[in-house]
């Protein structure tokens, strides 16, 4: 997937190079500012009222659902116990073919079936040789009911799961937050904004930061059968701030990162820098610019601005730099492609 995502980045850059992609030629002036875009454009979720209301209308039906019937399946562990016929007490594996061994009759198919439906199929195969036989089948050890989780967790894997359990019981389960060495710093992996819950093909509108920080009744989902769990990896989500800075470098997002510390990690802006700088929002593919104003953030006129993944700060060193201009000393340099190249899995947009 890396490596895909980066001859895209490489291609999008000879497309640049060629002059067959929109180079947005024109002075850093021209850029909206952006605190004068609608507050919705800045959003980092970008849902509307409406939206989070079908959301939450959708998880609360969800959460009413009544667990499905237990059916048996292969790996699970069955017992069957005979009335007033010890010797016909037995326990078995279900075979990955889904069958179990009884007296008399051998191998029979149970996968698929109800402990009664399995009950009544056993039995019939009884009454050939007991009079009137009674029997009940019960479920002791229930391999099938699996959810997988995977990504930045301590013990990614297939888990059993119980009637009940919600999704941070396994996030729980599985280890918790994994923990990484990044600049020195020991930080939690995992990144719960960008991490998702599917199931049967579609993706739950589940805010992982509700579940599992806060214990959010609808956000925190009762698991079902076959749930797969990705938590996000915080290194796959970055940001970079390029230009007139003492150290040009990418540091992990995180929710409470703005331009002030993206300056600050980068050791302050060189002496001649532009009273602006201009944040890359969306990419190579679907660039958009805002300008913001730099010196005023950093004498405490105006208020920090808050960083969204994947956005690129560049500070120009004076006001006659043009984007075409920049596109064309930057763009060759592995620099810049190594900006726009981060891991991101993208599974929602």
């Amino acid at each position: 997937m890396k490596k895909i995502f980066s001859l895209m980045t490489v291609l999008y850059g000879m497309i640049f190079l060629t002059g067959c992609y929109n180079r947005y030629t024109g002075n850093f002036d021209h850029f909206p500012d952006i605190h004068n875009l609608p507050s919705g454009v800045v959003d980092q979720s970008g849902l509307t009222e409406e939206d989070r209301r079908r959301q939450l209308e959708y998880l609360r039906a969800l959460d009413a659902q009544q667990e499905p019937v237990y059916r048996i399946n292969a790996g699970d562990k069955i017992s069957i116990r005979v009335y007033n016929h010890p010797d016909l007490i037995m326990e078995s594996l279900v075979t990955p073919d889904g069958a179990i061994g009884i007296m008399f009759a051998g191998q029979i198919q149970v996968a698929g079936l109800t402990l009664e439906e399995a009950s009544e199929r056993i039995k019939a195969v009884y009454a050939q040789y007991i009079k009137n036989p009674e029997l009940g089948v019960f479920a002791i050890d229930v391999r099938s009911q699996t959810a997988t989780i995977a990504g930045a967790v301590n013990n990614p894997g297939m888990f059993v799961i119980t009637n009940g359990m919600r999704l941070a019981d396994l996030f729980a389960k599985a280890g918790g937050s994994a923990v990484r060495d990044f600049d020195d710093q020991m930080l939690d992996a995992a990144d719960f904004q960008n991490s998702i819950i599917v199931r049967d093909g579609e993706i739950l509108p589940v805010n992982f930061s509700l579940a599992i920080e806060r214990g959010d009744r609808w956000h925190n989902v009762k698991l079902k059968k076959g749930d797969y769990i990705y938590i996000a990896v915080r290194s796959e989500v970055m940001v970079s701030i390029i230009g007139s800075i003492n150290r040009p470098h990418k540091r992990l997002w995180d929710q409470n990162l703005g331009v002030l510390e993206l300056i600050s990690s980068g050791l302050g802006l060189k002496e001649e820098h532009w009273q602006y700088g201009v944040i890359i929002r969306g990419g190579m593919e679907n660039p958009r610019f805002y300008r913001v104003d730099i010196d005023g953030i950093l004498q405490g006129r105006c208020g920090n601005v808050r960083l969204q993944p994947g956005d690129v700060v560049y500070i120009p060193h004076d006001n006659i730099s043009e984007y075409n201009v920049f596109v064309r000393k930057l763009l060759p340099t592995a620099q810049l492609l190594g900006t726009f190249t981060f891991p991101a899995l993208n599974f929602i947009q």
